[in-house]
């Protein structure tokens, strides 16, 4: 991109349209494959954006978009974005309850969202939701809308001239929720000048050389989907995009394409050697991986070496999207053993308990600040605990640097769980299964595992009568309507839970006990 720096989204993604028109990229939606280059998707995603201008969005306004890697949902989330609006991109997993808490807590204004995905009915789901008194455009996917919605088409035959709207960098331009230690899910809110400084990052643009080609497999809802989409469009890198993960079809399309990187959790690049393995692909143009969004095994990086793959770890977080990063260069025992040095511009130290530094050398909270670190939660609640003061963001996890710079988190201060990269709050697993008839107490923990970084894994204290497996846990969750991500895939029952002298229940030793060795 030639000329000054874009401040904001909207001048980022104009230039970029010209810039890169004639790169190509693919939605390989399970139905729906499509290639465009982006010239064409920018065109539309104005097109979309002067009809929402039509209906009332401003900026400033928040306009929520469930919908998956889909060549509609690129085009509505760039669209969103083209408007100055707060975009709210919501992870197709989450079920009625988390839906309905975005929506109302967002304030969203508009809803673009799909009729069906992977068999679920969304526009039925929205019905339970209950009433959504800020909520005044919905628009499906679908061939067919509920009376006083509208269709894709019906928004697209809209019509209206574009206006670039009058905003500034720092103003709130996305709000994406994820689980943390609250039962409900958290708003991080970024602005411009924060989405834009990730986008711009030294270590978020891809390998050098005119054959890159990307793989990107994080859902559109999720903080790393949509900082991919921005890249895709703003820095005019061939990608091929997938709207659900499927091993096969993934180590397929790497082969076919030619795909020579790729950034993805523990699961993802685990499921890609084992596709190797067998013999159905060679993955032989694969030539670099950034993994992270879990605790990434060790013996991941290795095998991935062992390959031929230049695999690397990475540390960050919704609130603070790239703290840290390895390098493709790097030694493999740096690879494998470290997450990296920090990103250029970005700061941190180690602190104890009462935010004092840590000695070198020791462990300590890693508490962060850098350009493009977000500018608050939606409940400024939040924010009290979440900051020292000087802005320094409290990250929650436990760390240390080695000799040579390179960050190592070792711990972690905050009580969720990262399944497969993203975050589940284990307050909520608690709250959710002490519901059950059978449960008197319950502690829910991370349990270690190779492929998904970590399993949900809940301790249980029973009530008198039947005993509880796990397909009555499974049953239950279903019932409540959460995400199938957050049901328990490991029971241990206990006759007491470990606690302090204050009742609190000690949870290390739990995990600590996950992590112990078979005899």
């Amino acid at each position: 991109m030639t000329g000054p720096a874009p401040s904001t989204l909207p001048e980022a993604l104009r230039r970029a349209g010209e810039d890169n028109a004639a790169v190509t990229v693919r939605f390989d939606g399970a139905a729906r494959p499509a290639n465009a280059r982006v010239g064409t998707l920018m065109a539309d995603a104005l097109a979309i954006a002067g009809a929402l201008q039509s209906r009332g969005i401003q900026a400033g306004d928040v306009v929520a978009v469930q919908l998956p890697n889909w060549y509609e949902g690129a085009v509505a989330q760039i669209a969103v974005a083209l408007c100055g609006a707060v975009l709210v991109p919501i992870v197709q997993i989450y079920g009625a309850h988390e839906l309905g808490f975005i929506l109302r807590q967002s304030g969203a204004c508009a809803f673009i969202l799909p009729g069906t995905w992977r068999g679920r009915d969304f526009a039925s789901m929205v019905d339970t939701i209950g009433e959504l008194p800020d909520l005044r455009t919905i628009v499906v996917v679908a061939d067919d809308a509920p009376t006083g919605w509208l269709t894709w088409a019906e928004l697209t035959a809209i019509g209206g001239t574009y206006q670039a709207p009058w905003i500034a960098p720092d103003d709130v331009a996305l709000l994406v929720y994820t689980s943390g230690t609250t039962a409900d899910p958290k708003g991080v809110q970024h602005s411009h000048a924060t989405l834009l400084a990730e986008v711009f990052s030294e270590v978020a643009t891809g390998p050098a050389g005119g054959d890159a080609v990307h793989l990107a497999v994080f859902p559109s809802g999720h903080v790393a989907g949509l900082l991919g989409l921005l890249r895709m469009v703003v820095l005019g890198t061939p990608t091929i995009l997938m709207d659900v993960w499927n091993p096969a079809r993934a180590a397929h399309l790497i082969d076919e394409y030619g795909v020579t990187w790729s950034v993805g959790a523990p699961v993802h690049l685990a499921a890609l050697l084992d596709q190797r393995d067998a013999g159905s692909v060679s993955l032989s143009t694969l030539r670099e991986y950034m993994v992270g969004a879990a605790s990434v095994p060790a013996s991941l990086v290795e095998r991935a070496d062992a390959a031929g793959i230049s695999a690397y770890r990475c540390y960050g977080s919704s609130e603070h999207p790239t703290v840290s990063s390895g390098r493709p260069t790097d030694p493999l025992s740096k690879r494998a053993f470290t997450d990296g040095q920090l990103v250029a511009g970005n700061e941190a130290r180690l602190v104890d308990e009462i935010g004092n530094d840590v000695a070198t050398g020791g462990e300590g909270e890693l508490v962060t600040r850098g350009p493009e670190l977000f500018v608050g939660y939606r409940e400024p609640a939040l924010d009290r605990a979440a900051f020292l003061p000087a802005g320094w963001f409290r990250t929650g996890d436990i760390g240390r640097f080695d000799a040579d710079g390179y960050l190592m988190i070792t711990d972690r201060k905050k009580d969720i769980i990262v399944r497969g990269g993203e975050n589940i709050s284990s307050k909520e697993i608690e709250d959710i299964l002490a519901t059950h008839p059978q449960v008197a107490e319950v502690a829910a923990v991370g349990a270690p595992d190779d492929r998904y970084g970590e399993r949900v894994c809940v301790y249980v204290v029973l009530r008198d009568g039947p005993t509880l497996d796990l397909e009555s846990v499974a049953n239950h969750f279903q019932a409540a309507g959460v995400a199938r991500q957050k049901t328990p895939e490991r029971l241990v029952v206990v006759d007491e839970l470990p606690r302090t002298a204050a009742g609190k229940v000690q949870k290390f030793v739990l995990r600590e006990a996950l992590r112990a060795p078979v005899s």
